[in-house]
């Protein structure tokens, strides 16, 4: 079922349920995509979660998809600060765990699994477990050590309007790039069912993110990458990654990893592209695995305490 949740601040945000399993559900799932996502891309992965006995939510952040744009014009992607998708998480969560049986179960990939993790440190969720697929914690684009990117990107911001896009999406706006896929996903049919989803609900296409988007997403990096935040989560952890990620760099995932606590990073290699839950079924299908494998933990574990 597909209907609308309401920000702290009246802004209306979609979100998507499948309803609890019929003999009840082992615990609950909260899910959040990537920038410039949207859902429909991830209902396949939602449906198995929900087929293995979970009760499943999905969401879109505020500006993106089917959730209104903050940006200069429909396709470019912007936030005032990523502290607003941290609050917005913040306020779905004290929501959602109130209607849903535990355990909670946080999900997210890409700039998702980074608020993710963000809203965890924050001590703003408090979820039994997380699940993290190609988390932006660092840019495969930076050639140079954050601050100074960052730097960098603070220039570029103050030189115009900071909703203007960043990068060059295509000749025609809306319109992804010939060579996307390959930066996504090995499995050509998963790869045209987000065209599909793109050309049947026009309102969810997105483009490339605003320099305000670019220096905010340094900033929140440079952020996590404090000392002793990731240090005091004790909440168990699961990542999934690759390193032949063109996107989001591989080396500051594992850095992360090695930071946390109770953690068990999933690495995969030249087989895989950024998005980990939609490539191809040998992949997809050991992903799917260790999910299943942390999941059921979860759910022993919340029997037996």
């Amino acid at each position: 079922m597909e209907s609308r949740w309401l920000t702290g601040d009246g802004h209306a945000v979609r979100r998507i349920d499948w309803p609890t399993p019929e003999n009840g559900a082992k615990g609950s799932i909260l899910f959040l995509p990537g920038r410039g996502d949207f859902y429909e891309k991830y209902l396949e992965t939602l449906d198995h979660w929900h087929g293995g006995g979970w009760r499943v939510t999905a969401a879109d952040w505020r500006g993106q998809a089917a959730s209104g744009r903050l940006g200069l014009d429909p396709v470019t992607g912007h936030i005032d600060d990523f502290a607003t998708w941290v609050e917005d998480l913040a306020t779905l969560w004290k929501h959602w765990t109130a209607e849903t049986p535990g355990p909670h179960v946080l999900a997210g990939h890409s700039m998702g699994g980074h608020l993710v993790l963000r809203a965890l440190a924050e001590r703003q969720v408090d979820p039994a477990g997380v699940i993290l697929s190609a988390p932006m914690l660092g840019f495969t684009a930076s050639l140079l050590p954050d601050a100074v990117m960052h730097q960098a990107a603070k220039l570029m911001k103050a030189l115009g309007d900071p909703r203007r896009p960043a990068w060059k999406w295509s000749e025609k706006p809306g319109e992804p790039p010939e060579a996307r896929i390959h930066l996504l996903t090995h499995d050509a049919e998963r790869y045209n069912d987000e065209i599909f989803w793109r050309q049947a609900r026009p309102e969810l296409v997105m483009g490339p993110g605003s320099w305000g988007w670019v220096e905010r997403a340094y900033a929140s990096m440079r952020l996590l990458a404090t000392s002793g935040l990731l240090e005091s989560i004790d909440t168990p952890v699961l990542i999934l990654a690759t390193d032949n990620d063109k996107l989001v760099g591989y080396k500051a995932i594992a850095r992360a990893a090695e930071r946390l606590r109770d953690v068990e990073l999933v690495h995969f290699g030249i087989e895989a592209h950024h998005e980990i839950l939609r490539e191809a079924d040998g992949v997809r299908g050991r992903a799917l695995a260790a999910c299943d494998t942390f999941l059921e933990r979860l759910a022993e574990g919340a029997r037996t305490a």
